[in-house]
């Protein structure tokens, strides 16, 4: 893959971290009720760093739980013929919450469609909500995030590259041509 560009820094996306997580607060009309659940990989840090953010705005501790995909996926025989499932780990009720789910790119909609299902599966939310810190167009799904840090168009050539310093070592989002 050749690098294109830098898209987002360090400070670019603890920015949007922040403005996403007054907009959770403010469409939420505060944090009662509210829970966060990243998903495998990027998803897991964003979604503990949102919760910061909502416990220095706020002052209220939002749980946050971990989600696996992997076995939900529609692509499953196309990803691997031995899929790696990593545990979810969501240690509190969902029933009756609202569930924000938290991921670093929504592309064609098929992860936070496994994730709807994943989810539907812990219990009953009276509210399921997504957000992404990239949305790159392309959808294949009438699905749509609710949060987003950053709309950027691209093409199918292009790969987006979030980099995260819990999985990757630094922060950034670069963007990459196949």
């Amino acid at each position: 893959m050749q690098y294109k560009s830098t898209l987002l820094t360090a400070e670019d996306i603890e920015r949007i971290l922040r403005r996403v997580a007054h907009q959770i607060i403010e469409k939420n009309h505060g944090t009662d009720g509210l829970c966060l659940i990243g998903i495998r990989t990027r998803g897991v840090p964003l979604a503990y760093r949102i919760a910061e953010n909502i416990a220095a705005i706020e002052g209220a501790d939002v749980p946050v739980g971990e989600l696996d995909i992997t076995l939900y996926r529609d692509d499953l025989s196309m990803v691997s013929e031995t899929p790696t499932v990593k545990d979810s780990k969501v240690d509190f009720d969902i029933t009756g919450k609202t569930v924000v789910l938290v991921d670093d790119v929504i592309f064609t909609g098929r992860t936070a469609r496994a994730a709807l299902d994943a989810v539907m599966k812990l219990g009953r939310p009276s509210k399921i909500q997504m957000c992404a810190l990239i949305d790159r167009g392309h959808s294949e799904l009438p699905i749509k995030a609710n949060f987003v840090g950053k709309n950027i168009p691209t093409s199918l050539e292009e790969v987006v590259a979030v980099r995260l310093s819990e999985t990757d070592g630094g922060d950034a989002v670069k963007i990459f041509i196949k």
